[in-house]
């Protein structure tokens, strides 16, 4: 498809992707094309504007101040014909096709409720949910694993659009009932500094891991650090071995609870949130109205 003066949408969503990846191999594989390709592809795009658009040597690739700046431009008006596309796709079909939804850990009543509200209104519709990887929130929707996920907070992808927020949570420490916590009926945030917190593996963003695990308490004290965990189950395992405690939001808590494990509530750290994220530049109107629903369950629900 080749648009204002033979300029072709391939060489843009080529851009698009290697912006994301830095990494001629990544992206061919993401395009399912050769390298030779993306090189191509990417020359041509540069010849028609008349300038480099990306650095490239031996070890790594980056962005030309040009290039970034086409980026931030090309990145909206190039989501926007796409879900223009897909939008009129959707309406000739009637929104039929698979609608693919990850989650972290379980998808409670609450998400799957939403899923029940979405396929009543397009009974043409399939749902599947996937669960993803607890220490790669991100990756499969942005590989493409999923149209969107439901993942923790906090959210801080400039390629991800963030939907409903829902299920604020207060926050609970799991340790073994071997540990001197497990009796307590309550913990202060402060006291993280007293037992060694398990942490969550990449790939996931450290900001997020930080989240999920704070290295420091709200007053600014070290918190030791336990393992990393790639599970929910990992970590539970972890905790009841006694090798570290662990951060889970109440109802999670509850889902999994154990005889070798206490749950202890934390008071003066922020509440856990779920959010519904998707690419920016594949919003579908599958993922629009799947959306829609789920705000709609999060505002029936109070």
């Amino acid at each position: 498809m080749d648009i204002g003066g033979g300029l072709a949408i391939r060489e843009l969503e080529c851009f698009l992707v290697l912006s994301e990846e830095l990494h001629f191999g990544r992206t061919a594989e993401r395009l399912y094309v050769s390298q030779g390709r993306v090189s191509q592809l990417l020359r041509s795009l540069e010849r028609r504007i008349g300038a480099r658009l990306l650095e490239r040597t031996s070890r790594r690739a980056r962005l030309t101040p040009l290039g970034e700046r086409l980026l931030a431009e090309l990145t909206p008006a190039y989501a926007s014909l796409y879900g223009a596309v897909e939008s009129a796709r959707a309406a000739a079909r009637g929104l039929d096709g698979v609608l693919r939804v990850g989650f972290l850990g379980t998808a409670d009543e609450g998400v799957m409720g939403a899923v029940t509200d979405f396929r009543d209104r397009h009974p043409r519709c399939e749902v599947e949910t996937v669960e993803i990887p607890l220490g790669d929130p991100f990756g499969a929707v942005r590989h493409g694993a999923v149209d969107a996920a439901i993942v923790s907070l906090p959210v801080a992808e400039p390629d991800l659009a963030l939907g409903p927020v829902f299920s604020r949570q207060p926050q609970t420490l799991a340790v073994s009932v071997r540990h001197p916590f497990a009796g307590r009926a309550s913990l202060s945030a402060e006291e993280l500094a007293d037992c060694r917190v398990i942490g969550v593996a990449g790939p996931a963003p450290r900001y997020w891991r930080e989240s999920m695990a704070p290295s420091t308490t709200p007053d600014g004290r070290p918190v030791p650090r336990g393992p990393e965990v790639s599970t929910l189950q990992e970590g539970l395992t972890s905790v009841a071995a006694g090798r570290g405690a662990m951060l889970f939001c109440a109802p999670t808590a509850r889902r999994h609870g154990r005889g070798d494990v206490a749950f202890v509530p934390v008071e003066g750290l922020p509440d856990s949130a779920l959010g519904l994220v998707w690419r920016r530049t594949h919003e579908t109107e599958r993922v629009r109205a799947f959306s829609r629903a789920l705000a709609d369950r999060v505002t029936a629900a109070g």
